[in-house]
């Protein structure tokens, strides 16, 4: 034995010069001739020298150093365009040396990574509670903003917990629960409603007509059918927009059920969230008609805006004589046998199928007796108690299991969690957890966890995917991920001053132009696009480079695209407009990327670095100056152009603007509110550029070109790596290589369908897998 120790104590030392012998003569060389011009003998550009070190063995054991190397060989960021560049072997080699040696991928086993444990991020929340229970609970309203890592909110290492959020977690679970299962929930009276796109104008069966401006009369209608006859409270919920600052512009609204008005009031500048107007109608069992009736009154000031009314809904409750009653939705879904039994024992089992069925779906997998019990215990105490039901004893019950941990958190459970040489499968549970919360946003419904019940998930996992896409509630993770991915989800509230950016005076006609409607069809838009690729299995890169979009007859003329009627997205062709089309040229992107009062060829460019070519440049070093600083003391209009070249002549601002600027400059023919131009300040906009990585361009239409095709294997991995952090709930790291070079691969074979890039995620060791750390 103890020779045996001494003979592999002696090898050791060769191993690791073979190491070094390997670096020194095929690795070393290729450094020598494409790095240390700037990297080495002295130079070190950008603060990063490729040959000082210490100790050699230490430095190939380096791995923020050889990650850097690897980023920007593998994106041809460098060596710079100018410079001589690696061929194909000498590339191939350099990268697949520092994936085996450096950061010693195991293409055939790769590392999962682990999962912070997580508690549920608003969103998560909101639709978990909507589909266990039927109640909306407004999240956004009533708990603090969830922290965001790595562009996401569904990130586990920020996702912590304070003593503010389970202070609101205790008490949204008591009102949840009240909700669910109000007192007397088993002979409340029907309540019904109308959402605001379902009314229409006469004759326009297709067109939503929610929005009524105060200076045209107009009818909407709408119908809807009740379960009994008798008298009806109903009530308009509505809101007053267009007009940031105070208008004397006023009308009158009425509202009318079956061709009588039940109540009516004049109506001026108000800001309030909702605003109501309520009265009493006598209704018929079936089909009864609302109305909401606007008559202008008086005009607004001079310079003032105009106003709208947005019908938010018309909701109904009734008949108040009491003469019909019904179970109201979330009493339906836990009271599922109807009211409790008179006979204790048989009440004592009913409280254990439903908490048995309520506990199972809330904690995403079967429970023990022992919680069970406690939790049936629980709800017997309560309504064995004076003046109290069986209800409130079942509610109490649910206020604590949406208080637990197990509700709250995403845990997943493992053998030997501590150890991070240990990588095991996610059993059944975790996976259909992972894959609702991924797709839907919520939990597991109850398809998933018979399947995992049964541990066939795994076998039935594309057939569940595609009936998870195809499912209503998949447009969660359209708005979820689109949302933050494009920054969808700010294009409303972006502080942008149409105003300046029109010169129009009028701020009102501004404001008109550039209408909060507007933004809502832009974010839209932008939903309507992804999801369309994505169900339809169409190539990821359509994304940039589409000749087709999802507009409505507002966005249509404001786009400048003729031949577009009705408030109704559909597909449109832009063959003819090849300005137009993809993501970079939709109001979403153009305006979440401009200043309040101007374009950003700086954001813009940031942007598709970091989200679609997966480049990011670092942040801009402290003192540097503003872009405004440039026209300073100028007595012409610059262009943007001529100030992006005058600002990145200074030495501080020169290396990363070769970045972002070409890209930037490129989609200058967008005005920040996304409107299409020729023309700057009387000049003529010049668009051409040239990327860092040496393609060259003429304009828009071109760098959408480039991005999509010559650099489709960056936008290939970016966008891999954009979901697969999204879905897994954690940042990507470099042993993440391998899973993303499958997945790039997965991509190519399936002629770049982003439904298959989906799939081949829920596919991928991160998902699937986790390791103990």
């Amino acid at each position: 034995m103890k020779f045996l120790l001494r003979l592999l104590v002696s090898l050791l030392p060769v191993t690791l010069a073979a190491d070094e012998v390997v670096f020194k003569k095929e690795i070393k060389p290729i450094l020598e001739d494409y790095c240390f011009d700037c990297h080495g003998d002295g130079s070190a550009k950008g603060e990063f020298s490729m040959d000082e070190f210490e100790n050699l063995s230490k430095h190939l054991d380096d791995v923020e150093h050889w990650l850097a190397v690897w980023r920007n060989v593998r994106s041809q960021i460098m060596p710079p365009p100018k410079k001589d560049q690696l061929d194909l072997e000498e590339k191939r080699k350099l990268m697949a040396w520092i994936e085996k040696r450096v950061f010693k991928l195991d293409p055939k086993n790769p590392d999962p990574g682990r999962v912070t444990v997580r508690r549920l991020n608003r969103m998560e929340y909101f639709y978990a509670i909507q589909d266990l229970l039927g109640v909306r609970y407004e999240t956004w309203e009533n708990f603090p903003a969830d922290d965001t890592g790595y562009g996401f909110d569904t990130i586990g290492d920020v996702l912590t917990i304070s003593p503010l959020h389970m202070e609101k977690y205790l008490e949204a679970a008591s009102q949840i629960v009240e909700k669910a299962l109000p007192a007397g929930a088993a002979a409340n009276m029907p309540t019904r409603a109308v959402r605001g796109e379902e009314f229409r104008s006469a004759g326009e069966d297709k067109q939503r007509a929610d929005w009524l401006a105060f200076k045209k009369p107009r009818t909407v209608t709408a119908r809807q059918s009740i379960p009994a006859k008798g008298p009806w409270q109903v009530t308009l919920e509505y809101a007053v927009r267009g007009a940031d600052m105070a208008t004397d512009q006023s009308a009158l609204i009425e509202l009318w059920v079956n061709g009588k008005k039940i109540n009516e009031r004049l109506v001026g500048w108000d800001q309030s969230e909702k605003i109501t107007l309520s009265g009493q109608a006598d209704m018929a069992k079936g089909e009864n008609t609302l109305e909401v009736r606007l008559t202008p009154k008086d005009p607004p000031g001079e310079g003032q805006e105009e106003q709208f009314i947005v019908i938010q809904k018309v909701a109904m409750k009734g008949p108040l004589d009491g003469s019909f009653n019904e179970y109201p939705k979330g009493y339906s879904m836990i009271m599922v046998d109807g009211p409790a039994p008179d006979d204790m024992r048989l009440r004592e089992l009913y409280a254990r199928k439903i908490m048995r069925s309520f506990v199972s779906r809330a904690f995403r997998r079967p429970l023990d007796r022992g919680t069970v019990g406690r939790l049936v215990k629980m709800a017997m105490k309560v309504d064995q108690s004076p003046n109290r039901s069986f209800e409130d004893g079942i509610k109490l019950a649910m206020t604590a299991v949406l208080a637990s941990p197990r509700f709250l958190f995403r845990a997943e459970i493992q053998p030997e969690p501590n150890n991070k040489g240990k990588v095991v499968l996610l059993d059944e549970y975790a996976l259909a957890s992972r894959l609702s919360f991924f797709l839907w946003s919520s939990v597991p419904d109850d398809e998933l966890l018979s399947l995992a019940f049964k541990k066939e998930l795994r076998k039935n996992l594309r057939p569940q995917i595609e009936r998870m896409l195809k499912d209503w509630k998949s447009h969660r993770f359209v708005d979820n991920f689109v949302g933050q991915w494009l920054q969808a989800r700010d294009v409303e509230g972006s502080p942008i001053d149409p105003w300046s950016i029109l010169g129009i005076r009028d701020r009102g006609k501004a404001n008109r132009i550039f209408s909060g409607r507007l933004r809502q069809d832009m974010k839209k838009e932008t939903e309507l696009f992804f999801d369309f690729i994505l169900k339809n299995g169409r190539p990821a890169e359509e994304l940039i480079s589409a000749n087709y979009s999802f507009l409505n007859e507002r966005l249509a003329k404001f786009y400048q695209v003729p031949g577009v009627k009705g408030n109704k997205h559909r597909l449109v062709d832009l063959y003819e407009h090849p300005q137009r089309g993809g993501i970079l040229t939709q109001g979403t992107f153009l305006v979440v990327t401009s200043n309040p009062t101007r374009t950003s060829p700086v954001k813009r460019g940031l942007f598709v670095l970091d989200n679609i070519l997966g480049t990011p440049a670092p942040p801009a070093p402290p003192g540097t100056p503003e872009l405004e600083e440039v026209a300073h003391g100028n007595k012409e209009p610059m262009t943007m152009r001529a100030m992006m070249e005058i600002h990145r002549k200074k030495p501080i601002c020169a290396s990363c603007h070769k970045r972002m600027d070409p890209i930037g400059l490129g989609l200058e023919n967008f005005n920040a509110i996304g409107q299409f131009r020729r023309k700057e300040k009387g000049q003529a906009i010049d668009s051409a550029g040239q990327l860092i990585t040496g393609e060259k361009f003429q304009d828009v239409a071109g760098l959408k070109n480039i991005l999509a095709n010559a650099r489709r294997d960056d936008f290939y991995r970016c966008l891999s790596e954009k979901l697969l952090t999204y879905a897994t709930g954690r940042g990507p790291e470099y042993f993440d290589a391998v899973t993303i070079d499958a997945l790039v691969n997965h991509l190519k074979t399936h002629n770049g369908s982003l439904k298959e890039l989906v799939i081949g995620i829920i596919e991928s060791a991160p998902f699937q897998k986790r390791r103990g750390g």
